[in-house]
């Protein structure tokens, strides 16, 4: 008994595990026909970095007051110029420009949101292990 409850068991995880999988890749699929998007390799952006969150919001809130509560999307030299204002990432001297990377060069949450936010969108505020950040994405090619 012992034997056909761990195959049970077995089996039964293999085809949670596959039912999952399948139906991320459908998943993936179908965003990647409509939008593009979790299928690229590289992704262009910009983005601001703060420790404190208090201190995001702020720079989050200018990007709203300018753009996102209407609806636009923000261009790429007015979210440089709030990235040199409040960002603490070096790449804040230059407007936050991250340039192109590849998938698997940023660590976790920053590349999740990276490579699934829309090109010429805007991310929320979002916590990572380095602090708080808001994305610009800029662009994605494979």
């Amino acid at each position: 008994m012992g034997k056909d409850a761990k195959a049970g068991g077995k089996g039964k995880g293999k085809q949670a595990a596959g039912g999952s999988d399948d139906g991320a890749s459908k998943g993936k699929g179908k965003a990647g026909k409509a939008d593009g998007l979790g299928t690229c390799t590289y992704v262009k952006a910009r983005h601001i970095l703060c420790e404190k969150q208090g201190k995001i919001n702020e720079a989050y809130k200018k990007l709203q007051d300018g753009w996102l509560s209407n609806d636009d999307k923000v261009p790429p030299a007015e979210f440089a110029k709030i990235a040199a204002e409040y960002s603490e990432c070096p790449s804040g001297k230059k407007g936050g420009d991250l340039g192109w990377f590849p998938r698997g060069k940023m660590a976790g949450p920053f590349q999740e949101i990276a490579f699934n936010t829309p090109v010429g969108a805007t991310s929320a505020p979002f916590k990572s292990t380095h602090g708080y950040h808001i994305i610009l994405s800029e662009g994605r090619k494979n």
